[in-house]
């Protein structure tokens, strides 16, 4: 079993099972949550601590890396059935809804998918959003990660195009589809949340947004015109999508509704740089490269940080 010629940097992880015990006939495609390099991506997922890994990952600028090998197991969607099955690939995106790739991602994306469906006999890539599909390839051979545990990914931007993603790689693979793939949402479309509270004292909003976090929700807060903080889930084009995820949240306990009022960008909840600089020194950032992005994705600057560390070391 061979692994991609688009491959430009290998750091195999140790986070795997080898070999895997299904053939091929699978692809599911996550999203990092951050404009992450391959040698930051490999980084991570190098550490056994993580307890993840990907098949491959594709960087901001577009290069690929590889991981886990394809004959081995992935330790990426919280299912060992799926991981089993399928190739898994990482790629890197914004930090905010909706989480979208640039273009160098979703060409290379396309390539990748391209590759490893010619070299493992998929003749058809297949994308219907059904996930009592599971396993059944020969009607959907597209799984997403949310499906198998309580998370956004692959965010809502790769969510909401992977029946582009399989019209393009099926018109590279010469497979003719019997209609037009669906229309990719501009832009400016409506956008559709589920908000869990909206608060006129900062302090109450950011106790909600822990609390939602808590429960294993990606969340964020945004200030209306009104200087009303509300903590918001998603950002859905598909407003089905949105009421799905409001069923979700009121399953955990969190009343809820759905609208398409969002306001500013995400307001960041922030620790000050001497709280950071004292957990950076308990080991609960990490250390070297995983330490930076760990704190750049959570809102921090990291050279800031690091100087209070340094300083409180003496």
């Amino acid at each position: 079993m061979s692994n991609s010629s688009l491959v430009t940097y290998t750091k195999l992880s140790p986070n795997k099972n080898s070999p895997r015990n299904h053939k091929i006939d699978t692809i599911t495609i996550h999203h990092v949550v951050g404009q992450a390099s391959v040698e930051t991506i490999g980084d991570i997922m190098e550490n056994p601590a993580r307890e993840m890994s990907s098949n491959y990952g594709i960087g901001a600028d577009g290069r690929v890396g590889l991981y886990v090998d394809e004959s081995d197991r992935s330790w990426c969607s919280s299912s060992d059935m799926n991981d089993n099955r399928a190739i898994t690939i990482e790629c890197a995106d914004d930090n905010v809804p909706p989480f979208a790739i640039n273009d160098a991602v979703y060409a290379t994306l396309i390539e990748l998918c391209t590759d490893i469906c010619k070299r493992n006999g998929i003749t058809e890539l297949k994308w219907v959003d059904d996930h009592s599909l599971i396993g059944q390839v020969d009607k959907q051979n597209m799984t997403v990660h949310r499906w198998f545990s309580n998370t956004a990914c692959p965010g809502e931007y790769i969510f909401e195009n992977l029946g582009r993603i399989a019209y393009d790689v099926n018109a590279k693979l010469n497979y003719v589809p019997p209609v037009e793939p669906p229309v990719v949402p501009p832009v400016e479309e409506v956008l559709y949340r589920v908000q869990v509270g909206a608060f006129s004292v900062k302090e109450n909003a950011e106790a909600m947004l822990a609390k939602v976090k808590s429960a294993g929700f990606d969340t964020y807060m945004v200030k209306n015109a009104d200087g009303y903080y509300k903590i918001q889930v998603g950002a859905y084009s598909v407003k089905a999508n949105a009421e799905a995820m409001s069923e979700r949240l009121r399953a955990a306990g969190f009343a809820n509704f759905v609208t398409n009022k969002g306001g500013t960008a995400p307001i960041p909840v922030l620790k000050t740089i001497d709280e950071i600089a004292h957990e950076v020194l308990k080991n609960m950032w990490g250390n070297g490269l995983d330490r930076q992005l760990r704190l750049t994705k959570a809102g921090y600057n990291y050279t800031s940080v690091q100087t209070r560390v340094n300083e409180l070391l003496g």
